[in-house]
């Protein structure tokens, strides 16, 4: 049965869409079925995979709402094994319609449901906040990605996060695990991040992801383009990087790598103030594909200098 993950933080501006959809990217270039759905209203996702705003197309709005079935709403996109359920700007008002439904809290869970034995993995693009579309991708998952930015502002905001986790555990889907905590944007060179990636590092143990996200110019280029930065540009530092999460992911899926669950939220702000491996073909295939004749050079793939911003890759403008 496939896993579904989450990629959830109610903090905007961390990466949850660039990793959403770069992580789907990177898990299907390692041969493996994986859908990717899009629970934004701002419907980020599916532009940054080169579908245009269609409102006659079978979206997430309308799987939810039960107009139709989550097969109906499925859309191959350029890479072969991936695959992607739409959103659209109609999503928002979900939010005030599902709220006096029955069963409203596992309505994507249903949904997706007669989907997991066809994917191996299935990525859900959470918006940036703790509603009732980020409830129903929490209580569907089985795994939440955490993506947060090396800074303290997001230490504290983690902590409302976690501790919407911990409530869904006791009431409504009791399976759900801390999949990892991702360092997105992250500039080694500062003592900020490595600041802050330590105190994540003793909080949450294996759970933050040896994989960090560098700040990289291809990662904010590839969405105008429709496209995944692998797709984009194979051999740049953010394709590469977000590779080897998905190396990282499959280990984890295969019980190489321990996930844990999240301990009282209270600690991170507290911190704030002061198995088997992986097959050789998937291990072969985490490590992305050759990068076309004619691809950029690595040269323009260096992070953005000191006191400059590429801005959010990904994210809406």
């Amino acid at each position: 049965m496939g896993r579904i993950i989450a990629v959830a933080n109610q903090k905007g501006g961390v990466g949850k869409t660039t990793t959403a959809i770069n992580l789907a990217a990177s898990l299907a270039a390692a041969e493996v079925n994986t859908l990717l759905v899009d629970c934004d209203p701002q419907s980020n996702t599916t532009s940054g995979l080169g579908l245009v705003k269609d409102p006659e197309r079978i979206n997430i709005y309308d799987v939810i709402m039960g107009a139709a079935t989550a097969e109906e709403a499925l859309r191959l996109t350029d890479l072969e094994q991936l695959w992607l359920i739409p959103s659209h700007k109609n999503l928002i008002g979900a939010n005030l319609e599902l709220v006096a439904a029955e069963r409203r809290e596992y309505r994507l869970r249903d949904a997706l449901k007669p989907l997991r034995e066809r994917f191996r993995f299935i990525v859900l693009d959470c918006p940036p906040a703790l509603d009732l579309l980020t409830l129903n991708a929490l209580v569907a998952a089985d795994g939440v990605l955490i993506p947060m930015q090396a800074e303290y502002f997001a230490l504290e905001g983690i902590s409302e996060l976690l501790d919407t986790i911990l409530r869904i555990q006791g009431s409504l889907n009791s399976g759900l695990k801390v999949e990892g905590v991702l360092l997105t944007m992250f500039d080694e060179r500062t003592n900020l991040a490595q600041q802050v990636a330590e105190e994540l590092r003793s909080h949450f143990g294996e759970a933050l992801c040896q994989t960090t996200i560098p700040r990289n110019i291809r990662l904010a280029e590839a969405p105008s383009h429709g496209k995944p930065a692998l797709v984009y540009d194979a051999r740049s530092r953010g394709s590469e990087s977000y590779l080897r999460l998905a190396k990282e992911i499959i280990e984890r899926e295969q019980g190489q790598l321990s996930v844990v669950s999240p301990r009282s939220p209270g600690a991170v702000e507290e911190g704030s103030g002061g198995g088997a491996a992986a097959g050789d073909e998937q291990r072969s295939a985490a490590e992305g594909p050759a990068a076309p004749d004619g691809a950029p050079d690595s040269g323009e793939r260096e992070a953005a200098p000191e006191g400059g911003s590429t801005g959010e890759p990904g994210e809406a403008a």
